[in-house]
This record gives structure tokens, C-alpha cells and sequence, in this order.
């Protein structure tokens, strides 16, 4: 059984039940960012949440909250110009992880001066290198410095438990911190922010609300990423399989994505298919073909892509046409992703087919792929 996300609890609901049950599907799937000059204005910008901001340092409060609403995720960035006491409560049966952005000693993230430059929640003081995770329907404290930002993310306690069980194969319940601050070093930390960062400006820029496939790509990579910190997983080494099992799986895993090339692929999926964790997927294709699983995924499809549009002189079809049909359905992320693998733009070589003049280009590529999948 696939996961998908946007499938969970998916039965038809009345408008004001919808907000009860997912409050963040309740909001259009688009980015928004709301500008406050008032804490408690703040506190009631961020869906979901019941919460109460006091300021506690002088003068005129400014913060901003840029928020991504998911089918059963919240992915925000919140900044805050002042120091804060703020009492927090997120949604029953979610999750809530919080990571402040580090900051330069004797600096915020801007570079300003801030008078206490950690954070504190439930008396506990945030490090540099941790970030915070507290479980929904209990009241929590946050103590927030001057020139403050923290990336959040929200999950649902179903959504959160069926990954690590299916994707990650492991009791989610056996893993979960028991305290408020986890400390997972500076670098994996900054790779984090970077990443969420990233995913809201991408969505930002997008004119339309995010497709059910692209919702579900997205919480499967944020979901990815608190696994990937180590603080969610099990210590015990990943079991190792033998070197022609790991060439079948990327094998099959390719197989699997050329089968059903309209659509994107994602690693859960595969996961599930293969019967194999996502660590195990993932050591499998960094052995056999020295990538991440997900690069390659897109890399085939973009291949395929590329040799349709070379083929356009006996089948001529548009480049908008040809992108679906390998599954990318954001026009603009796929010439951009094309041009950064080939060099050279969709139509470009949609043009130089037409011509009769690709022919050379097509056996080059087709021979540059099978020696990476060989070596």
C-alpha cells in the first residue's frame, strides 16, 4: 500500500470539521506569510496553534510568519524582532519540532545584536546544535530571544508513525525523545534550515495550489529529513545486503519508475514496493551508482524526457506534452531542472530534433547513463 498523504482520512467533511481534524489543509495549500506589529497578532497568525505571546523587551513588536499548510503537515518559518514568553499548544495527536536558526555569537541571524541569544522551552535552554520537539494537546513554554528565527514543522502522530513503520521500519513509540531539546550537531542542523528554507520559496513561487503528488513528494522529503537526523531512528546498524541483492533492488527500483513514468515516483513508495527501509534504499543506490535515490529517480525520468524530444521528428509532440508524460507537471521546474543536467533548454533540443540534427546527442547521453548505472 502506497502512502499517500493526501488520501489519509480523506472522507468528505463539513468546512468548520475540516479545520478541527486537519486545520492545515484548511488554508488553500499556498504559501502565506503574514506580517504582524502586535505579539498576540503574531500568535494568532500560525494555524492550528493555541498560543499567547507576551513581549517582555521595549518597543514596537515586528515579526513575520511564512507558512506552508499541508494535508496532514505544517511547515512554517517565524521570525520575531522582540524578546517573547509565549505558551504554546499545537493540535492532539501531532507532533511539533522546532529549529531556530543558528546564530553568530553576540549576533542573531542577520547579523544584529540580541540580549540572549538562546532560546529557552520548559526551562530548557536550547543549544546551538539541537532543536526542540514537544507532542501535541500539552501546553508548552517558550522563552524567545530578540531577532529571532525558527523554522517549524507539524505532523500529524498517524502520518508520523505509518512512515517510520512502512518507510523506516521501526516503532516510532520506542524512538521518540523524551525530552525537550535534541542535540543533532551544528552541521545537520544548518543542512535542515537550508532545506526548508528552499522548500518555501519553491512553493512560494508557484501561482496555483500545490497538486496532490507534489504535497505528497513534499512531506515525504520533510519526513526524510527528521529521520535523516538520527534523534527518530534506531542506533543499530542498517543490515547490509549482499552486492548482487543491491544491484536487483536499484535495478527493480529503476524498472518500477519506468513502468509508471507519468507520475513521480517517491521513495516511500519504493520502499513499500521493494520491501526494504529507506536506509537500506538508500545505501544501495550510494553503492551501485554513487547518488541519493531520489536524484536518480528524477534523473531517469529526465533522460526519458530528453529522448522523446529527440524522437520528435517521427513523433512531434510539445515539450509541455512530453514533461507530463514523465511526470513533471511544474513546466517551469522542469526546463530548469533539464537545462542543469543537459545543458541546454527542452526546446532547444525539441528544436534541433525537428532539424535532424539531435541524433549524435541522443547516443552520447544514452551512453553516459549506462556507464554510471555499470561502474
Amino acid at each position: 500500500m502506497t502512502i499517500e498523504f493526501s488520501c489519509i482520512d480523506a472522507d468528505p467533511l463539513a468546512a468548520d470539521a475540516v479545520s478541527a481534524q486537519a486545520p492545515f489543509a484548511a488554508s488553500g495549500f499556498r504559501v502565506q506569510t503574514c506580517v504582524a506589529h502586535d505579539a498576540d497578532e503574531q500568535a494568532r497568525n500560525l494555524h492550528g496553534w493555541s498560543q499567547t505571546y507576551d513581549q517582555l523587551t521595549t518597543g514596537r513588536f515586528v515579526g513575520t510568519i511564512t507558512e506552508l499548510p499541508l494535508d496532514h503537515m505544517q511547515v512554517f518559518c517565524e521570525t520575531t524582532s522582540h524578546t517573547l514568553r509565549q505558551t504554546c499548544e499545537v493540535q492532539s495527536d501531532a507532533y511539533w519540532f522546532g529549529i531556530p536558526t543558528y546564530r553568530e555569537p553576540g549576533g542573531d541571524a542577520t547579523g544584529k545584536h540580541a540580549l540572549g541569544r538562546t532560546g529557552r522551552v520548559d526551562a530548557s535552554v536550547i543549544a546551538d546544535d539541537a532543536l526542540e520537539c514537544r507532542p501535541g494537546g500539552i501546553e508548552f513554554e517558550l522563552i524567545t530571544p530578540e531577532g529571532f528565527e525558527i523554522f517549524g514543522v507539524v505532523v500529524k502522530g498517524e502520518v508520523l508513525r505509518r512512515y517510520a513503520a512502512e518507510v523506516e521500519q521501526l516503532a516510532l513509540a520506542e524512538h521518540l525523545p523524551n525530552t525537550e531539546v535534541m542535540r543533532i550537531g551544528l552541521a545537520r542542523k544548518e543542512r535542515l534550515c537550508a532545506s526548508l528554507r528552499q522548500m518555501l520559496d519553491e512553493s512560494a513561487s508557484n501561482t496555483v495550489p500545490l497538486s496532490a503528488l507534489a504535497r505528497d513528494n513534499l512531506q515525504a522529503s520533510v519526513l526524510a529529513s527528521l529521520f535523516d537526523l538520527g534523534s527518530l531512528t534506531s542506533c543499530e546498524p542498517v543490515a547490509i545486503p549482499t552486492r548482487p541483492r543491491r544491484r536487483w533492488i536499484v535495478s527493480e527500483a529503476r524498472e518500477y519508475v519506468l513502468a509508471n513514468r507519468e507520475r513521480a515516483v517517491n521513495v516511500p513508495e519504493l520502499c513499500e514496493r521493494l520491501h526494504v527501509s529507506r536506509r537500506t534504499l538508500q545505501y544501495c543506490f550510494q553503492d551501485v551508482l554513487g547518488m541519493a535515490p531520489a536524484a536518480y529517480l528524477r534523473i531517469i525520468r529526465l533522460n526519458g524526457a530528453r529522448r522523446d524530444l529527440c524522437g520528435a521528428s517521427s513523433d512531434p509532440r510539445p515539450v509541455q506534452d512530453v514533461a507530463a508524460a514523465w511526470g513533471f507537471w511544474h513546466l517551469s521546474q522542469f526546463a530548469t531542472d533539464y537545462r542543469k543536467l543537459f545543458g541546454v533548454r527542452p526546446s532547444e533540443t525539441l528544436k534541433a530534433a525537428m532539424s535532424g540534427r539531435d541524433a549524435p546527442l541522443v547516443r552520447a547521453v544514452h551512453d553516459s547513463v549506462l556507464t554510471c548505472a555499470t561502474t
